[in-house]
C-alpha cells in the first residue's frame, strides 16, 4: 500500500516558476523593512500533463524575510 501512495506522489504535483521580482510600495508591519513583490506561476501536474495554471503575486519583507499576506478591500454600501 505504501508503494502505491509513493508512486502517486511522483505522478502528481505542483510546479512553481518565478516570473519576476520587484520592489513594492509600503513597509513590513513587523520590522519596518522594505517589501518585495514576486510574480509566481504555479502549475498543477498529473501524469506529466498540466491541469491548472495560475499566476500569483507574493509579497515578502526584504529585511526579515517574512511572507506578507495582502487582503482584498471590503466594499461597504453606505
Amino acid at each position: 500500500m505504501a508503494a502505491a501512495s509513493g508512486a502517486a506522489a511522483m505522478l502528481c504535483g505542483k510546479e512553481e516558476k518565478v516570473l519576476g521580482a520587484r520592489k513594492a510600495p509600503g513597509s513590513c508591519p513587523y520590522c519596518g523593512g522594505g517589501v518585495a513583490a514576486t510574480d509566481v506561476e504555479a502549475t498543477w501536474v498529473f501524469c506529466c500533463l498540466p491541469l491548472c495554471r495560475r499566476a500569483k503575486r507574493r509579497f515578502a519583507c526584504t529585511a526579515c524575510a517574512r511572507r506578507l499576506v495582502s487582503y482584498p478591500a471590503i466594499l461597504h454600501d453606505d
